[in-house]
C-alpha cells in the first residue's frame, strides 16, 4: 500500500522581488532554519480530456527532493489533500492505477504538463526544535505537453506554507497574518497544476455552462442523477483505501440512483433505466455483503458491553468474535475484485453514457412544480398502503415482515423528497425529514428482528457446546423490548409524516 500523508498547505502570490518577512516573529516559532535550494522536475499526468484535473486530483512523477517518486493527491477540503507516495519508477504504479480506475477506465494517463521548480526552503521550528511548518519560495517554469496549447510555457513565483505532520492548522493563520502584513496575498490558484493548465491553455471566452439551468422537471431530476453518479465515481478510491464509512456511502449512492429511476419513470425512460437499475442493485448487493454483518456486529457488541459484568456469563465475547469471523467473506479482497471487474467498469461506462445522453420522456419538459410532486406523492401512497398493512397486524412475524416492506417504501419516498428539494424547497425538505423519521423507527425495528435471529442461533450453538445461555437470552429480551418500543412509537411518527398539510404543501 502506498505511503499516505495529510497535506495541509496554503499558497501565496510572489514575484522575483518578493522577500519573506522575518517569520521568527510568528507566535510559537523559536527558530527559522534555512534548508537551501532544491531543483524539482515534475511531470503531471491526466487523461486527454483532463478528467483528473476536473475532479481536482493530481497525479505526478517527480525527481529531486527528499520525496521524489510518484505522487497522487485527493482533495479533502480547501487547502487540505491526502497525498499518496510510491517510489520512483518508469511506469504508473499499479496501486495508483487501481485508485484511478473509476476515472481512467480503459485508458492510460498521458503527460500533460511539466513543471521545473527551484525551491528555496525554510523550516519554522518551535523552541524545542520541533518542526511546525515548511515555507518555500518556488520559482516555477511550466510547459504544456499535450492538448491545446502544447509547447506553451509560463513562469511564476509563489510561496507555499505546509503544516508539519500532526500540526495545529491555527498555526497557518499566524503565519498568514505575518505574510499579509508584509504585503503577501493568497494565491488565486489552488495548485501549481491548476495554474499551469490555466496559463498554458488557449485563451477562453465566456465560460461555457457544463449543465443546463434547472428550469424543467427533467433538469432537476438529471441534476440529482448526475450527483449520485459523481458520488459513486468519487467514492471508488475511498472504498479501495478502506476509508471510514466509504462502502456505506457508495452503497447509499447506488440506492439513491436506482430509486430515482423508479420514482421518476415519467421523466426517464424505463426501457433504458431498468437494466441500469438492475446493475445498480447488483453493485449495492456486493457492497453490502459484509456491511450488514458489520452493523449487526456493532449492535450485538454494544449490547454486550452495556451489560454489567455479573450478567455476562460464559465466553460470550469470544463466541461473538468467532461467529462474526465465520460469517465474513473476506470483504476487502471481494470488494476490490468487484471494483476491478469488467461488470463494474461497464456499469460506470453506462452511467456516463446515460448522463451525457439522458433518455428523457415528454414529461421531462414540464414545470418541476407540477411533475415532481406527482412522483413524490405516488411514492408516498405506496408507503401509506404498506404502513396500513403493517399496523393492522398484531405483533409477530407477519407484522415484522410487513414493517420491513414499509421500511423499504419509506426509504424510497424519502429519497424522492430529497431529489425534489432543490425545486420544491421547504415543503420537500419537511416531507423528507418526516419520512426519514419513519424510516429510522422501522429500520431500528428491523435491526432488532435480525439481531434476535442471530442471538437465537448463538444461543443454540452455546447450548450445544455445553455453555450457559443466560446472557444470550438476556440480550434477546433486550432486543424484544426494543422492537416493542419501536412498534409503540411508530403510529405517532407515522401520523406526523402522513399529515395532509404536508402533502398539500408539496403541490403549491
Amino acid at each position: 500500500m502506498a505511503d499516505t500523508k495529510r497535506e495541509i498547505e496554503r499558497k501565496y502570490e510572489a514575484t522575483d522581488a518578493t522577500r519573506l518577512p522575518d517569520l521568527s516573529r510568528v507566535a510559537g516559532v523559536g527558530r527559522v532554519e534555512k534548508r537551501g535550494v532544491t531543483e524539482l522536475d515534475a511531470v503531471y499526468y491526466d487523461t486527454a480530456g483532463l478528467r483528473l484535473a476536473a475532479d481536482s486530483l493530481t497525479l505526478r512523477r517527480r525527481t529531486g527532493g527528499a520525496d521524489e517518486g510518484w505522487h497522487l493527491k485527493f482533495p479533502v477540503a480547501t487547502g487540505i489533500r491526502d497525498e499518496l507516495h510510491e517510489p520512483l519508477a518508469d511506469t504508473l504504479p499499479p496501486s495508483f492505477a487501481a485508485l484511478l480506475r473509476s476515472r481512467l477506465r480503459h485508458t492510460e494517463p498521458v503527460p500533460v504538463v511539466r513543471l521545473l521548480s527551484s525551491r528555496d526552503v525554510q523550516h519554522l521550528n518551535d523552541p524545542d526544535g520541533t518542526l511546525l511548518a515548511e515555507v518555500s519560495v518556488d520559482t516555477v517554469c511550466a510547459e504544456r505537453l499535450a492538448g491545446e496549447g502544447t509547447g506553451t510555457t509560463a513562469t511564476w513565483t509563489e510561496i507555499e506554507v505546509e503544516l508539519a505532520d500532526d500540526g495545529d492548522p491555527a498555526f497557518l493563520d499566524a503565519v498568514e497574518k505575518r505574510l499579509r502584513k508584509a504585503g503577501v496575498r493568497p494565491s488565486e490558484s489552488p495548485s501549481k497544476l491548476a495554474r499551469a493548465l490555466a496559463e498554458t491553455g488557449p485563451v477562453r471566452g465566456e465560460k461555457k455552462r457544463t449543465e443546463e439551468d434547472p428550469q424543467t422537471a427533467g433538469h432537476h431530476v438529471l441534476a440529482y442523477v448526475r450527483k449520485q453518479i459523481r458520488t459513486i465515481v468519487d467514492l471508488d478510491p475511498a472504498v479501495r483505501r478502506d476509508l471510514p464509512d466509504s462502502v456505506h456511502k457508495m452503497r447509499v449512492a447506488t440506492r439513491r440512483l436506482r430509486s430515482a429511476f423508479k420514482t421518476y419513470r415519467r421523466i426517464l425512460d424505463r426501457e433504458v433505466t431498468d437494466p441500469v437499475g438492475a446493475e445498480l442493485k447488483w453493485l449495492a448487493g456486493e457492497l453490502g455483503v459484509d456491511r450488514d454483518q458489520e452493523v449487526l456486529d456493532k449492535r450485538l457488541g454494544d449490547r454486550t458491553e452495556a451489560l454489567p459484568a455479573t450478567l455476562v456469563l460464559g465466553p460470550v465475547r469470544g463466541r461473538l468474535q468467532v461467529w462474526s469471523a465465520a460469517r465474513r467473506t473476506g470483504s476487502r479482497r471481494r470488494i476490490t475484485d468487484v471494483l476491478d471487474g469488467k461488470r463494474y467498469l461497464a456499469l460506470l461506462d453506462t452511467l456516463d453514457a446515460l448522463s451525457a445522453d439522458p433518455p428523457l420522456r415528454p414529461a421531462a419538459s414540464r414545470a418541476p412544480g407540477k411533475e415532481l410532486p406527482r412522483a413524490v406523492l405516488k411514492d408516498y401512497k405506496k408507503l401509506a398502503r404498506r404502513m396500513d398493512h403493517a399496523l393492522e397486524h398484531p405483533p409477530g412475524p407477519e407484522r415484522d415482515a410487513a414493517m420491513h416492506e414499509a421500511r423499504k417504501a419509506a426509504k424510497r419516498a424519502r429519497y424522492a423528497g430529497d431529489a425534489a428539494r432543490p425545486a420544491l424547497g421547504k415543503p420537500a425538505k419537511r416531507f423528507a425529514k418526516r419520512v426519514k423519521a419513519v424510516q429510522s423507527v422501522l429500520g431500528d425495528h428491523q435491526d432488532s428482528v435480525v439481531a434476535r435471529e442471530a442471538l437465537r442461533t448463538l444461543a443454540i450453538e452455546a447450548h450445544a457446546a455445553g455453555e450457559t445461555t443466560f446472557t444470550w437470552g438476556l440480550l434477546y429480551g433486550h432486543e424484544e423490548a426494543t422492537a416493542d418500543a419501536r412498534e409503540r412509537e411508530l403510529p405517532e411518527v407515522w401520523a406526523r409524516a402522513s399529515d395532509p398539510v404536508l402533502r398539500a404543501d408539496l403541490k403549491h
